[in-house]
């Protein structure tokens, strides 16, 4: 894949073509979670070790410093604490760890990090105060962040789909999460308990403990399975799409999403203006 800031850790910044074995950080079978920014890469070991790579410029490989990494580095900037998830925006990490705290670091410039009245960037991973409760699921968009605490609530921040919205919704006024730059709750959400939240590009999504999933942001690729072009507050996908079946995860891209069944385990996939299923 792309390499141009040694985001695949392999010493280099050529791209490559076939994907080539990484065994020097950690060891074999130990890597929990993966993930990928607009030029960085960060990865989360069975053992809550954190490693990054790649892009830094606005510190975002949290390591204290400005300069591209090209190989897998632990960051070790983490309260002492083992790491459960990562979340990589384009130019900001969101990382949580295992006691349920949130943590920021990189370009601020949309308030993605969620710390109010902070600089523009941080290059050293920072808790976020705000959110007081225990975190259970986080993700990264573009310039927006979101976060699932234990009680089910949903919490985005980063003004990243403000623009697209005040462009594709004309005369309404936009609810606060969309405008805010500190963990604001998202409304529409009050009747149910979201387990899950991912973060596309330029929008967002809850999945529930009812299975049901709810969408809201940008839908210019036809990524929330809706006729409108922007939905400021979560909508759920009817379950007729989903062939009447509960949707048990989903994952997201930068312009679509996926949704998995929990009877037939079927998946289906959305985004730019087309519906599938893959069985």
């Amino acid at each position: 894949g792309a390499n141009s800031y040694g985001q695949l850790g392999l010493g280099h910044k050529e791209d490559v073509l076939l994907p080539q074995q990484l065994s020097n950080f950690c060891n074999p079978g130990c890597v929990k979670r993966i993930t990928g920014g607009g030029g960085h890469s960060a990865v989360v070991t069975d053992e809550g070790s954190l490693f990054v790579c790649g892009l830094n410029k606005d510190g975002q490989l949290g390591l204290g410093h400005t300069e591209d990494v090209l190989y897998f580095t632990p960051c070790k900037s983490l309260l002492g604490c083992p790491i459960q998830q990562v979340a990589c925006g384009w130019d900001f990490t969101i990382i949580l760890t295992e006691n349920g705290q949130v943590l920021s670091c990189g370009s601020n410039s949309f308030g993605q990090l969620g710390i109010p009245h902070g600089p523009r960037r941080c290059v050293v991973p920072q808790a976020i105060e705000l959110l007081r409760e225990k975190v259970v699921s986080i993700a990264a968009g573009l310039r927006h962040a979101l976060a699932a605490t234990a009680s089910g609530t949903v919490f985005q921040w980063g003004t990243g789909l403000a623009s697209s919205g005040r462009r594709l919704c004309p005369g309404q006024t936009l609810p606060l999460f969309l405008t805010a730059k500190e963990p604001s709750r998202v409304t529409g959400l009050e009747n149910s308990q979201a387990v899950c939240v991912l973060a596309g590009s330029d929008h967002s999504a809850s999945l529930t403990d009812a299975g049901e999933l709810f969408v809201w942001g940008s839908n210019k690729h036809g990524q929330l399975a809706s006729q409108a072009a922007f939905l400021p507050v979560p909508q759920k996908i009817e379950a007729h799409c989903f062939q009447n079946e509960k949707v048990a995860a989903v994952w997201n891209g930068w312009t679509h999403l996926v949704a998995q069944t929990g009877e037939s385990g079927r998946e289906f996939v959305v985004g730019k203006s087309s519906w599938g299923t893959a069985v």
